[in-house]
């Protein structure tokens, strides 16, 4: 792939239309100094310097996607309270729609505070209650979700799931149906909770930490790429999935394609790593907009360990843009060429 190839591959990327579906919430940075330890109990106190909210969640799986050129929609339920006004007004500026938001009485929206201190994370703060949606508000989603699919050209959809309580087997199963229905690219970044429940997908990105639980491997098992190979190939056979593209950290990424029959391994790029937080956002980000548009499996997953590395050199979440992606393919040019 030389630099005139990914100029046109990220020009592909434009006016593509991503509606995104799951789980949203805010993350607040409260970033300060540590001189002292408290007198009430051996822990450090941070005198916060500075205060900053950034969308979390589903909402920086869209900012991804709009960074990199495409047209992201994004569809989750928060709460009515004063949380929502900050999410709300984070969207607006970040320039994304909020008309597929559905807010909803009785339900909080999520907050993550992240306590750093001496530019060390010391503590995070999840201020939350996760429900599950009742069958009135199930109901109320799902037609918003038809709705925003019926009234917009929709390539793909990308279901990001946070274990917060929007997503039910029999939901997850309805919006799959109907996306089928208008042959819609679906991809997943899953939880515990319903993983086996995303049947007859495009593509399926859990982390492995994620593959474990799913399939109820000990955590602490050191699994070797054949058996990992051994668990994609009969968990996507199982499912109906076409790609399933696991995500291993400091050992790059997995990805067996069921319809070619066929599993891959791309080493992870030596990185100075500060913060891991929102890595997994960039990778669905990245990987569905390149197979959607027809890249190889390599070329999807160069893009995505590029991607998914860059984020963690910074601390806390943020999207990785075009211009971004574009400087680590040259700085690996070296790769690019083999």
């Amino acid at each position: 792939m030389n630099r005139e190839r990914i100029d046109n591959v990220f020009e592909e990327f434009k006016n593509t239309k991503i509606l995104v579906i799951g789980d949203v919430m805010i993350d607040c940075y409260l970033t300060g100094k540590v001189t002292r330890i408290s007198p009430e109990a051996p822990v450090p106190i941070v005198n916060v310097e500075s205060r900053s909210y950034r969308l979390g969640g589903a909402a920086n799986v869209a900012l991804n996607l709009k960074s990199l050129g495409a047209d992201p929609i994004l569809c989750s339920v928060i709460g009515s309270d004063s949380k929502a006004k900050v999410f709300y007004n984070l969207m607006e500026d970040s320039e994304l729609t909020s008309d597929a938001i559905v807010p909803m009485y009785g339900r909080r929206t999520t907050i993550k505070y992240r306590i750093i201190g001496n530019n060390s994370h010391i503590a995070r703060v999840d201020d939350e209650r996760v429900q599950q949606l009742k069958e009135r508000e199930k109901r109320q989603f799902l037609t918003t979700v038809e709705q925003i699919i019926d009234h917009n050209n929709i390539d793909a959809i990308i279901f990001e799931d946070y274990d917060k309580g929007i997503f039910s087997k029999d939901l997850i199963s309805e919006i799959i149906s109907f996306a089928k229905k208008k042959d819609i690219f679906i991809a997943v970044d899953p939880k515990e909770k319903n993983f086996n429940n995303y049947i007859g997908v495009n593509l399926f990105k859990p982390n492995m930490k994620e593959l474990s639980r799913g399939l109820h491997v000990e955590e602490n098992t050191e699994l070797t790429l054949d058996e990992i190979r051994d668990l994609a190939e009969k968990f996507s056979k199982t499912q109906q999935i076409d790609k399933v593209m696991i995500t291993m950290s400091a050992k790059g990424i997995a990805f067996y394609d069921r319809i070619n029959n066929k599993f891959s391994h791309q080493p992870a790029f030596q990185r100075r790593v500060s913060d891991v937080s929102g890595a997994g956002d960039t990778v669905i980000s990245v990987s569905t907009l390149f197979l959607l548009k027809g890249h190889s499996v390599e070329e999807t997953c160069l893009a995505s360990n590029l991607a998914g590395g860059l984020v963690c050199e910074y601390v806390g979440v943020v999207p990785i843009n075009a211009s971004q992606l574009k400087s680590e393919y040259a700085k690996n040019e070296n790769i690019l060429k083999k």
